[in-house]
């Protein structure tokens, strides 16, 4: 029967130890550690940038873009949306888009190429659909194929539509006839 010396036995587990703990000294980001993204700033599309006219209000550029980031008292005419995002892994984006006014009217803008995406539209794109929402989505679809062939509308009892009863929340005799006037109010003495 083999048995392997105690010094054979020593010298595989230095060896394996000296292996792993080499390991963690490799040089190459593959996860470890984990830095999450820093985003500061305002993320403005090029929807909202299209959305600026030469001439509106303050309030209707912060409508259209947002609550500026930066304000100054030196500059009262100029608002800047400043947009910084720096990946875990380093990678660094930067964007900049000025909005200038004349007595209190947008006069111009400048600033740098904008997205066409918010950052929720890009996630959506990547995740796609589960075959769950697939499922729902084609059963609306037959639903709404087969609800547009119906002749009209939904008859609750005869003479009574389902609009009938939805749209109806006035209180009545529960024996008059749906649809039937009401009575004149009676003269209180």
């Amino acid at each position: 029967m083999f048995r392997p010396s105690a010094q054979k036995l020593y010298a595989t587990l230095a060896l394996v130890a000296g292996v792993t703990l080499l390991s963690g000294c490799e040089s190459s980001r593959w996860g470890f550690p984990y830095r999450s993204g820093v985003q500061q700033g305002n993320w403005i599309t090029k929807d909202q940038v299209a959305l600026l006219r030469p001439g509106m209000t303050r309030e209707q550029v912060k409508f259209a873009l947002g609550t500026p980031m930066l304000t100054s008292a030196l500059h009262s005419n100029r608002w800047d949306y400043p947009y910084y995002f720096r990946q875990g892994n380093g990678k660094v984006e930067e964007r900049l888009l000025t909005v200038i006014f004349d007595k209190n009217q947008l006069a111009s803008w400048k600033g740098d190429e904008q997205p066409e995406l918010q950052p929720f539209q890009y996630a959506k794109q990547e995740v796609g659909r589960s075959k769950r929402e697939e499922k729902q989505l084609q059963l609306d679809e037959t639903r709404d194929r087969n609800d547009s062939g119906m002749p009209g509308p939904i008859q609750m009892l005869p003479g009574v539509t389902l609009d009938q009863t939805l749209g109806d929340t006035s209180v009545q005799d529960p024996t008059a006839i749906p649809g039937a006037p009401l009575d004149a109010p009676k003269q209180l003495y």
